[in-house]
């Protein structure tokens, strides 16, 4: 059987402009699902369509070889068209026995997911298949008419089986199917159950907020951090240890803003061994008072090319960049952030840099972020 993946994805959103290829998280928003549907290893190919020469460039940019990205007729981009006219217009150009259609909007999709609907869809004999999440709500009409129970015996939550309400994250669909009822579903229906979380789909910006904390989330509880090969962290200043703000004195002086207990998480990592290394590309006198007050020796200003000064110190200190971490938040960071062994950055660091690293802090720079990364590193050891 020939197992295809498709994801539709037209330039004009009316919700959020250009919402399929703004970054969520770090990156753009169809990159999520795609990715997982890529190490799923579900389907013979991958295939995104698309009217827009913006979206084919990112698409390929982000999977160069991965994803064949096709070009999508104007009719079935139209703010009426069905996204089964897209799913049909693929159909007459490409041969498959089954297609697994793939909504960007769904981000919280994974790998696992393509993999157990397959299985479930392969061994039910399923001619299609519709991911859900289970609801505990009671509905009613607007007349005051209980749809899905009765209120003079009201179940407790614990009792309820429940609803499985459609998520719309993908739905997998025999050729034979689409073709006899020009729809996604038809036949024997197979329901596949995903985790709670991933009922919400993208319409506006209340739902991107909310998905993007929960794709932060799980990015930051999926690492793992072996403190046995962490010998040394370098910080970056403004807007790690400091929130990046310029403040001024009444003479004019640059003033920075710290949060103190950022300085007793990196004094408990000095005791434990770990070597500590604080650069910044400006020479700031208030920076520099503050590291002396803190006792911090290996305090370097003025610090342009921060990749190569962290090569050169990771030689002077004889420690391989496998071994060091490095914390921070802009663009001037993005090449340590790279070829660090453990990398990590605020909560309000840019979106390249909130895709780069390990590990996102749940804190912003200044606010407790540093003294978190502390806080995980000293809890491991």
């Amino acid at each position: 059987m020939r197992w295809v993946a498709f994801m539709p994805l037209r330039a004009h959103s009316k919700s959020i402009v250009d919402k399929n290829i703004r970054n969520i998280a770090g990156r753009p928003l169809f990159a999520w699902s795609l990715e997982q549907a890529i190490a799923s290893n579900c389907f013979d190919e991958i295939f995104v369509a698309t009217d827009s020469p913006r979206i084919s460039n990112q698409v390929r940019k982000e999977f160069p070889s991965m994803v064949t990205v096709i070009e999508r007729s104007a009719e079935t981009c139209t703010d009426t068209a069905s996204t089964e006219s897209a799913m049909l217009e693929f159909q007459q150009k490409n041969s498959f026995d089954v297609i697994c259609l793939i909504q960007a909007t769904s981000p919280l999709t994974l790998a696992a997911d393509f993999i157990a609907a397959k299985q479930m869809f392969l061994e039910k004999n399923m001619d299609s298949l519709l991911t859900s999440v289970r609801s505990k709500r009671f509905f009613w009409k607007k007349d005051g008419t209980p749809i899905n129970y009765d209120p003079l015996n009201r179940p407790r939550r614990q009792d309820f089986e429940g609803y499985l309400m459609e998520n719309g994250a993908f739905y997998m669909t025999g050729s034979k199917i689409l073709e006899d009822y020009g729809n996604r579903l038809g036949g024997h229906i197979g329901i596949y159950e995903m985790a709670p979380e991933t009922a919400i789909e993208i319409d506006d910006d209340i739902d991107w907020g909310i998905v993007e904390q929960l794709l932060l989330r799980r990015k930051r509880s999926n690492i793992r951090i072996d403190v046995a090969e962490l010998k040394a962290l370098v910080l970056d200043v403004d807007g790690t240890l400091t929130d990046g703000g310029m403040y001024y004195g009444p003479d004019g002086e640059a003033l920075k803003k710290f949060q103190t207990r950022d300085a007793h998480g990196m004094q408990r990592l000095q005791e434990h061994g770990i070597k500590l290394c604080v650069i910044s590309a400006e020479d700031s006198p208030a920076v520099a008072a503050r590291m002396k007050k803190l006792r911090i020796e290996a305090y370097y200003p003025g610090i342009k090319d921060k990749y190569k000064f962290l090569i050169n110190q990771a030689e002077r200190w004889q420690i391989p960049l496998v071994n060091i971490g490095y914390m921070g938040d802009d663009l001037c960071d993005l090449e340590c952030l790279k070829n660090a062994g453990f990398s990590f950055c605020p909560a309000d660091s840019v979106p390249e840099i909130l895709y780069q690293a390990h590990y996102v802090c749940t804190h912003p720079g200044g606010n407790g972020a540093v003294r978190e990364v502390c806080d995980l590193i000293h809890g491991q050891i």
